[in-house]
């Protein structure tokens, strides 16, 4: 019989609190198989060049459309065409910041665009789930809200 190289793996349930420190944000993420990037609600998203550098600005809300506003600069890693679930193409700017997922730490890109009228201000989609397993039936196994 093979061994299946499940051993060892962190396990994720449907919805995941993860904390994103350079953005000082702790937030609700849905987990995604079947979206490629991750995704993190943003508003007023401005690019601008600082010491040659490219930049986004944006604000973004933890907790739905009436939750404080929370001012988000972080540089600007790359800007990419992507098709929503809805079939929609457009361009976003990309990100590149730490999460945390209970007790790993890991790099993940993110782009950028208006999650308002979703449930959850983060997706998190195949790239940063890596070797993940989903358990689509839990929530929360590292931590509730």
């Amino acid at each position: 019989m093979t061994t299946l190289p499940y051993e060892g793996q962190i396990i994720v349930g449907r919805r995941e609190m993860v904390v994103l420190p350079e953005l000082e944000l702790t937030l609700c993420a849905k987990i995604d198989t079947g979206a490629r990037t991750s995704a993190l609600h943003a508003e007023d998203i401005e690019t601008f060049v600082q010491d040659g550098q490219p930049w986004v600005r944006f604000i973004t809300r933890v907790d739905g459309p009436d939750s404080p506003a929370c001012p988000c600069t972080l540089h600007l890693h790359d800007r990419r065409r992507i098709t929503s679930s809805n079939g929609q193409t457009e361009w976003r700017c990309v990100v590149s910041t730490l999460m945390l997922l209970g007790d790993k730490q890991m790099p993940i890109q993110l782009t950028l665009t208006d999650r308002g009228q979703m449930r959850y201000p983060m997706l998190l989609g195949r790239r940063a789930l890596g070797d993940m397993l989903v358990a689509p039936s839990q929530v929360f196994l590292h931590g509730r809200p």
